[in-house]
């Protein structure tokens, strides 16, 4: 930004100079303001020009960053997810209600155990078939 802060009056001048006939200024001296002149255009394309990588540079590194985030995120909804199942069930189960036909089973506290292993195992399994996890 200095640099630009620099260059961009060296521009103006240099065409003033170039443009103009000063009588203390030799006529020869011309075609060495146009030099310096073209020497200072490029220059400013220069810096326009790094300018824009810096600028192309910092956005892929956010883009970069953007995309690590929703790979950490999605790992957390799997996760959140595999530790919903259990949590529902176990909130059914907590209402104390007196007519579950499965509290009556002899088998029947396995029989949940075994369906929020299995359901959690099942969701653990599709996560990471599909990349989740």
């Amino acid at each position: 930004m200095r640099l630009g802060r620099y260059l961009a009056p060296m521009v103006e001048i240099s065409e003033e100079l170039q443009r103009l006939t000063f009588p203390f200024i030799d006529k020869n001296m011309r075609p060495y303001f146009r030099d310096v002149q073209i020497h200072v255009s490029r220059q400013m394309e220069d810096l326009a020009g790094a300018r824009d990588i810096a600028g192309q540079t910092i956005e892929i590194g956010m883009l970069l960053e953007s995309a690590r985030q929703s790979i950490t995120q999605r790992k957390f909804a799997a996760w959140a997810a595999i530790l919903a199942l259990p949590t529902a069930i176990a909130g059914i189960y907590g209402m104390n209600f007196q007519y579950m036909p499965e509290l009556n089973w002899h088998y029947g506290y396995f029989t949940v155990l075994g369906v929020i292993g299995g359901g959690c195992c099942g969701l653990y399994v599709i996560f990471k078939r599909s990349g989740w996890l």
